[in-house]
């Protein structure tokens, strides 16, 4: 898959896919932040992604980012829809600090990566009545 990609400082490398196997590709931080206790920060990335159509970009943090930092996604990942492609659109990491002390990120830190991952748009069919069968609740498989 060919995807258009700018950096907005040409002195970080590009993002890339650390092993072979690797289905994210990393994230740096084009500067360094300090994300107080108990708050949130969003840190820019250095890329605007042309996500290409028929996708999106999932944003997750690296697994060892919590236990490295005391960071986490507050929404859990991010979404990066196609038209967020923009000269102003910078990729950025929306973390929290959920330790008691400030945490700082340096410059060219990989904190996060990013996936594309296959989507379609719903065409709706509204209906007066779903199922007669139910299946419970949350949690209603626990008994």
């Amino acid at each position: 898959m060919n995807v258009n990609i700018k950096r907005v400082d040409k002195t970080l490398p590009l993002p890339k896919y650390e092993t072979e196997g690797s289905v994210g590709f990393d994230l740096l931080c084009r500067e360094a932040a300090e994300i107080a206790p108990q708050s949130i920060v969003l840190i820019p990335a250095n890329v605007i992604v042309k996500t290409p159509p028929g996708y999106m970009l999932m944003v997750c943090l690296r697994s060892s980012t919590p236990r490295k930092h005391g960071l986490l996604m507050p929404q859990g990942l991010g979404v990066v829809d196609n038209d967020y492609c923009g000269e102003n659109d910078e990729l950025k990491i929306q973390v929290y600090n959920f330790t008691d002390k400030p945490v700082t990120i340096e410059r060219g830190s990989r904190i996060a990566q990013a996936v594309f991952v296959r989507v379609d748009i719903a065409q709706w069919n509204e209906v007066e009545q779903m199922s007669a069968l139910s299946r419970g609740g949350f949690g209603s498989t626990d008994g």
